[in-house]
């Protein structure tokens, strides 16, 4: 690539070492007067470390231009099913930046951390209250971990019951996260798939017929990765418990939820939540996290440890339940991310968090209802968090297949949906557009998909070539993940 001509440079078009010119500096450091501290022996240095050599205005462009082309939930409509990319109160980080939070030490007295340990005891009454299950440990590090903990308590239990040995299945949905049948078989149970009926809920027949005394627990997400709500989940659950099993929930989708239905009054034993989708924490990039753990009263004594709970004299500290399967992590959680949990659930209380479940609703539905027509929809009943259409009319008819849709979209503005999950979906776009986005942001990204969906049949060449406008255009994404360049080289 040339260089930009003077006066036109586009300070992120090139890589900082190319922009590099030699002398230039973006900030003068004095002379250190102090004494000496002697090098590493000599193998262990470099004969140079080679940086970039920018003036400030030079690397401050340079950074300005480079968060320009990063896509955020900052930048706009950020659709992606699944991981609920939604706004992040700014507040929630002032508070969890305050100095009695940031700089607590985990290995405090609990009488020197008593804010930060009354803040966790009231998070986990209000979780425990939200989801009707009143045992409650924050510690598990994300949606998986929790998910991971809960299966484990139910290990505990089963041995308990003198019953592990001969309960060595659980069945999990097809339409599932992929962490539920991973999790089932990293704790050593067989999976047994649970086909998805007609009407996008568990397919009844299929669960009577599978459940019998050698099952451990039926994982179930509610609402599930279709958007849907499971019918008759509470009659299912009476099933599962006459034989002897557990009902887990994955509660990754509580947001839709929240403030209206609570899963203990369902028949839930064990449930997680994923903070960072229901009580706003970030987590781009791949966390942090949080995916505390709620359970049953015959399920508590197994939680992982630490729990927090308060003493008769008001003190709070950190405990250990009677048959705990153990620690998750080091010390008690990621208490920034419970910070931040905690001023979302405060901030907007009982009918607020009731009325961001309403709003996330309600969108789904609007997005269902404005692409309705345009694209195929497997399962077409009203919908609650996410609505999920398929591409395969467009695959079928234009050649434009879901991958191609996606990259277009770019080029249009938006972030592109999840692509190709639910697996059960064909050409799946999974499009979560969650409670903050206006209804004006949600008409425009449904303006983009229709014009999309135009442009696949007048001209398919031009989504098979998509993104347009993007600054690195279609990849190749198989050698990408194999074949990563990970630093600069001069010669590339």
């Amino acid at each position: 690539m040339s260089a930009p001509r003077p006066g036109t440079a586009d300070f992120g078009a090139l890589l900082s070492f190319d922009r590099s010119a030699p002398g230039r500096r973006a900030v003068g450091i004095p002379a250190w007067e102090g004494p000496t501290t002697p090098l590493p022996e000599s193998h262990l240095l470099r004969e140079s470390v080679k940086l970039p050599e920018l003036s400030q205005s030079e690397l401050v462009r340079y950074y300005t231009e480079m968060s320009v082309r990063n896509f955020g939930i900052d930048s706009g409509t950020y659709p992606l099913g699944s991981c609920t990319m939604k706004y992040n109160p700014k507040v929630n980080d002032v508070m969890a930046s305050l100095p009695g939070f940031a700089q607590a030490h985990p290995l405090s007295a609990p009488e020197d951390a008593q804010g930060t340990l009354r803040l966790m005891l009231e998070l986990r009454q209000g979780l425990g209250e939200l989801t009707g299950l009143k045992g409650v440990s924050l510690a598990p590090a994300a949606g998986a971990h929790g998910e991971l903990a809960g299966v484990l308590m139910i290990s505990r239990a089963l041995q308990d019951r003198g019953e592990f040995e001969q309960r060595r299945r659980i069945l999990v949905p097809d339409s599932a996260h992929g962490t539920n049948p991973a999790t089932a078989a990293m704790v050593g149970y067989q999976v047994t798939q649970i086909p998805t009926a007609e009407n996008g809920s568990l397919d009844r027949k299929t669960i009577e017929r599978e459940l019998d005394d050698t099952v451990a627990g039926v994982m179930v997400t509610a609402p599930n990765t279709l958007g849907l709500w499971e019918q008759d989940i509470e009659e299912v659950a009476d099933l599962i418990h006459e034989a002897g099993a557990y009902l887990y929930g994955d509660g990754a989708n509580f947001n839709a939820i929240m403030g209206r239905i609570r899963y203990g009054d369902l028949g839930f034993d064990v449930v997680h939540l994923n903070l960072h989708k229901s009580f706003s924490t970030p987590h781009g990039g791949g966390g942090p996290g949080a995916g505390p753990v709620c359970c049953n009263s015959e399920l508590a004594p197994y939680l992982p440890t630490p729990i927090v709970e308060a003493d008769p004299d008001g003190l709070v500290r950190l405990a250990e339940p009677e048959r705990t399967i153990g620690p998750m992590q080091q010390f008690h959680g990621n208490a920034g991310v419970l910070v931040r949990a905690y001023t979302y659930l405060r901030a907007l209380g009982l009918e607020g968090l009731r009325a961001a479940s309403g709003q996330a609703v309600l969108n789904a539905n609007y997005m269902r209802a404005l692409l309705h027509g345009h694209f195929d929809l497997p399962y077409d009943r009203p919908v609650l968090h996410e609505v999920v259409f398929s591409g395969s009319r467009q695959r079928r008819d234009h050649g434009v297949a879901t991958y191609d849709i996606a990259k277009r979209l770019i080029d249009h503005g938006f972030h592109p949906p999840t692509v190709y999950f639910p697996l059960i979906v064909e050409e799946a776009l999974m499009i979560e557009p969650t409670e903050s986005e206006p209804p004006e942001e949600i008409e425009a990204l449904a303006e983009a998909m229709i014009a999309v969906a135009e442009e696949a049949k007048q001209d398919p060449d031009m989504l098979h070539q998509a993104p347009w406008t993007a600054p690195i255009g279609r990849l190749d994404e198989t050698t990408a993940a194999r074949r990563p360049v990970l630093r600069w080289q001069e010669d590339v």
